[in-house]
């Protein structure tokens, strides 16, 4: 089977191991940069050309597309969308878990449990949008940041509506929302491919830090999920219409809370933390998935 990974770095560990996989389950695979594939549009006619070459014949294209590259990188996606081909990571699903408001609005109404969120946009507002908060900390987010960036905790309200103030003077879009003190630093990430979760990590943060990204200096290790932490994962991740989703949890005492549906989780950590071959896992499914859609469009054609 032919299989594209669209990655702009080749060298990513994440990159490295899907590709090792693929090709290790007798697929053949290429990486793609998103950022060098061009597209012919016309009514009933689409075209992906990459360094002056046309990709045809590709069975499913696996996006691993970062937050810098998301509008243009989610146009190449949707283009192998019309040209038939399946990705696990659909387009439109991958904008709606970039967007952390619109993420936590899709959950909230599923019921799914979130900390306390609060979003507003006037300058005007923001005595009364810290008090329909509570009371301080509070964690203060960029509503498009990733791995701990634009993470902000404030302890006292005066220091809330200071970096309020900073981030509306920068015109940004954010969160706030209240911080759940029993975690103790903690979260947990919960590896969704399909319908179950094959890999799970307790992530800490360093002493003094309460982000626990590793990114930050954060340690991990593999964890055991209770019955409800496994379905509240597994149904993040099947509300925002992803199909491979990194889902991290807090552990709080009215029971298992969102913090983030990652549709592009790194590889490096969970599989380091756990020793499984979750990169095999990916492309299992990748793989059975794509031939399910190739025999439906065969059907579809003869009839």
């Amino acid at each position: 089977m032919k299989l594209a990974i669209l990655s702009r770095n080749s060298k990513l560990y994440s990159t490295q191991r899907l590709l090792e996989a693929a090709r290790a389950q007798g697929h053949t695979a290429r990486v793609l940069d998103p950022l060098r594939c061009y597209m012919g549009i016309a009514p009933g006619a689409f075209e992906m050309h990459y360094r002056g070459r046309g990709l045809a014949n590709y069975a499913a294209v696996v996006p691993r597309i970062g937050a810098s590259v998301t509008f243009y990188g989610t146009a190449v996606l949707r283009q192998f969308e019309m040209m038939g081909v399946y990705t696990p990571n659909g387009s439109d699903a991958i904008l709606r878990a970039r967007d952390k408001l619109r993420c936590h609005q899709m959950l909230a109404r599923q019921g799914i449990g979130l900390p306390r969120t609060v979003f507003g946009d006037n300058p005007d507002d923001t005595q009364d949008l810290l008090r329909m908060l509570g009371k301080p900390p509070h964690v203060i987010k960029l509503n498009e940041g990733s791995q701990g960036t634009g993470v902000i905790l404030a302890e006292t309200p005066q220091a809330s509506r200071s970096v309020i103030e900073a981030f509306r003077g920068l015109y940004a879009n954010f969160l706030v929302q209240e911080f759940i003190g029993e975690a103790k630093g903690a979260d947990v990430r919960c590896f969704v491919v399909g319908s179950e979760v094959v890999a799970a990590m307790r992530r800490q943060a360093k002493r003094g830090e309460f982000r626990s990204n590793l990114h930050r200096g954060g340690t991990a290790k593999a964890v055991e999920l209770t019955d409800v932490e496994r379905e509240t994962a597994i149904r993040a991740a099947k509300v925002m219409g992803l199909n491979i989703a990194g889902v991290d949890l807090l552990r709080s005492r009215r029971g298992p809370l969102v913090l983030e549906v990652n549709s592009s989780p790194g590889l490096e950590g969970i599989e380091g933390a756990t020793g499984l071959d979750v990169a095999g896992k990916i492309i299992d499914y990748v793989a059975m998935r794509a031939r399910r859609q190739r025999r439906a469009q065969a059907a579809a054609r003869a009839g």
